[in-house]
């Protein structure tokens, strides 16, 4: 049986229906957050261990050390983790209510549009949230490292604090995650006919300068981690303009067949 999607649904349900229905769907995205931080609280140790790799490889081996002056700080972190981690292990449960509290009022076409940005927005969150571990934050703490040493017959000695450390993996974990959905958001604009390619090309320069912006203020203050987000940030860009023309293009070609068809033969 061939798979099909159907337009809106028949009924018209009342605004208390609608209101149920989404207090529901947002008791079970809690529900599922619970079960996350249930489980991540359980493996917080191993979880940071991971987070706090790339900092332990910057370090000269046997040389690195994270501190906490807070008697509570280490308990308030692990919490932390767990949370971060929850979100998540959750998150294809929250997607999921989303697209169902979400999707009833879509015709199929709307529905056939938009669900592929559904899908692609965690794989391009995954690969931004990568990019940031494996390269951004490696080449950042070398760098910040660098500045050890002898200063003035006195020694500068890096002591991170693990809350200090864990504000920080997270800013570079969201930051290049979220950016990393620059293409979602205006590829999801062109559909809904807000900007155009035409238009996006013609504030091209205006987009990077923003985009520097952006980086800047969403990274350590650091030239290396700027610009570590700034070049991805404009190849995406430079992305979905494509993926727009080859839409443009798909579009032009089905209402030529259509005016095609409409002349009698």
């Amino acid at each position: 049986m061939a798979f099909s999607v159907g337009d809106i649904d028949e009924t018209q349900a009342p605004l208390l229906d609608h209101l149920i229905e989404l207090r529901t769907r947002l008791l079970r995205c809690v529900f599922a957050l619970a079960i996350g931080f249930a489980v991540s609280i359980y493996f917080a140790d191993e979880i940071f261990g991971f987070l706090v790799q790339p900092l332990t490889a910057a370090f000269p081996a046997g040389e690195g050390k994270l501190i906490y002056t807070k008697l509570y700080e280490a308990f308030f972190v692990e919490l932390k983790v767990a949370l971060f981690a929850a979100f998540f292990l959750a998150f294809p449960v929250i997607a999921n209510q989303l697209w169902a509290f979400v999707a009833p009022g879509l015709y199929a076409k709307e529905k056939k549009a938009f669900l592929p940005f559904l899908l692609a927005t965690p794989v391009l969150f995954i690969a931004g949230a990568a990019l940031a571990y494996y390269v951004v934050m490696p080449t950042a703490f070398r760098f910040f490292l660098t500045f050890e040493g002898n200063k003035g017959g006195l020694t500068l000695e890096a002591l991170p604090g693990t809350g200090d450390y864990l504000s920080l993996v997270m800013q570079f974990i969201l930051a290049f995650g979220i950016s990393f959905l620059l293409p979602v958001l205006l590829l999801l604009l062109n559909r809904a006919g807000i900007v155009s390619r035409a238009q996006l090309i013609a504030a091209r320069r205006y987009v990077i300068v923003g985009m520097a912006i952006f980086a800047a203020i969403v990274t350590p203050p650091d030239v290396v981690s700027q610009l570590m987000l700034l070049i991805p940030l404009m190849l995406l860009f430079e992305g979905a303009l494509v993926v727009m023309w080859f839409i443009d293009r798909n579009v032009a070609e089905a209402g030529a067949e259509e005016v095609t068809d409409e002349i009698p033969a």
